[in-house]
């Protein structure tokens, strides 16, 4: 699974915390599928749906945050609102924080 990187320089102290809460959110979802083991069907087609919601919003993330926020596409809406369901330490970061963060998965 890939890391994410960190791109500390262009954050604003807010949404540098907000990047890292979204960076160990999503290494909790790596670690909770490869520490699964045989039960790990369902934890890792949890993951495979994660995964998958986060690669779909990547080009809607990325007309987000080259448009200042005025491009809004139907997926990063989607994941958006999923990680901020299931991740509750992060819904209070932006959405610029969030898709700056899903760019970098």
């Amino acid at each position: 699974m890939r890391k994410l990187l960190v791109l500390v320089f262009f954050l604003t102290s807010t949404q540098v915390f907000a990047f890292g809460a979204i960076t160990n959110a999503f290494n909790n979802i790596a670690t909770s599928a490869s520490s699964a083991g045989a039960s790990g069907s369902s934890a890792s087609t949890d993951t495979t749906k994660r995964d998958k919601i986060i690669k779909q919003a990547q080009n809607d993330a990325a007309s987000f945050v080259g448009s200042d926020g005025k491009i809004r596409g139907i997926y990063l809406e989607q994941a958006l609102e999923h990680l901020r369901v299931q991740y509750p330490d992060i819904r209070k970061a932006s959405d610029l924080a969030l898709a700056q963060a899903i760019l970098a998965y």
